[in-house]
């Protein structure tokens, strides 16, 4: 992730915004994972 986005995560905490995380799983595959503001649903993606 960006350092751009690390700072908006760090500000969601604080703030009760949604969460981004961005993970490797293989060299060429990631996967996303977003959690709501209310973290009521967490999403995963494979871009």
């Amino acid at each position: 992730m960006s350092s751009e986005d690390q700072q908006a995560n760090d500000r969601a905490l604080v703030e009760g915004n949604r969460l981004l995380s961005v993970y490797p799983l293989q060299d060429d595959l990631r996967i996303w994972i977003i959690t709501e503001a209310d973290r009521t649903v967490t999403t995963l993606l494979l871009p």
